[in-house]
């Protein structure tokens, strides 16, 4: 079959490679994991020997048969034909347990995929996942406060998990090869909310517009947001500094100042 370039497919060949993001997953035997493309099954064969149970969800009409071709005398392996960002990952997740996630992210998708499963995360139906992304993407995903890639995909990404970078891929490890490096990221998920005092939907939205323009000022951000002067000063944490921009502070900082305007000194 041939590669869609409109679907994001570079399909992994590199043998160690595939092997080795498996692997990161640790046991599976009693496990639940999800993949997410899983394209020609690369993972998915190691996978399918491995958990106790897997759903792998394909969009690529041809593929999502091909595979559930392979497949059918495998009763722990469900192959389902759907766009991942329309799926309900958290009721694929089994009754009273939590499932895990493993899949090569299509590039031109991949903060939408990372952010649908960070809504899973916070109703508590995923454990971790090992994601496989564009290097660069994945840099903002890890980066640190103050660093350059820092902002609005690393703070979301980091109230959701723990972010690990486990290694990098040439192009060469898959085919076609992309014109991009890629980096596998294990995610822990830890949504971070009731230990910073702080509600989903709110601070989630609190971080879009402190990060909505990223040469501003986190003040004149909020300001473009609504918030007004006098609430601002009010609110503003005497360490933090007036002209700090959002991406040089950490997550409990910005909690500490949304905590503030919410609920006025």
């Amino acid at each position: 079959m041939k590669h869609k370039p409109k679907l994001g497919q570079n399909f992994l060949i590199d043998e160690v490679a595939r092997r080795a993001i498996v692997d990161a997953l640790g046991d599976v035997s009693h496990r639940t994991v999800i993949e997410i493309g899983p394209g020609r099954g690369a993972i998915t064969e190691i996978l399918a020997a491995r958990c106790q149970r897997l759903i792998a969800l394909e969009l690529d009409r041809e593929l999502a048969p091909a595979l559930a071709d392979r497949f059918r005398n495998q009763p722990n392996v469900e192959i389902v034909e759907t766009d991942v960002l329309k799926a309900d990952i958290a009721a694929l997740a089994p009754q009273n347990q939590m499932a895990d996630v493993i899949g090569n992210l299509p590039y031109y998708i991949t903060s939408d995929i990372l952010l649908h499963l960070f809504a899973a995360a916070g109703n508590g139906r995923l454990a971790k996942a090992i994601v496989m992304m564009q290097r660069e993407v994945a840099d903002r995903v890890a980066a640190s406060p103050g660093g350059r890639e820092y902002g609005l995909l690393s703070a979301t990404a980091q109230m959701y998990a723990r972010v690990e970078n486990l290694f990098t891929l040439p192009p060469s490890a898959f085919s076609p090869p992309p014109e991009v490096y890629s980096t596998v990221l294990r995610l822990d998920f830890a949504p971070r909310f009731q230990e910073l005092k702080v509600d989903a939907a709110g601070f989630d939205l609190f971080l879009k517009q402190s990060f909505a323009q990223k040469r501003k000022t986190l003040q004149n951000n909020l300001r473009a947001a609504g918030y007004t002067a006098q609430p601002l000063a009010t609110a503003w944490p005497s360490e933090m500094p007036q002209q700090a921009r959002a991406e040089s502070l950490p997550l409990e900082a910005m909690a500490e100042l949304y905590r503030n305007l919410v609920s006025p000194r």
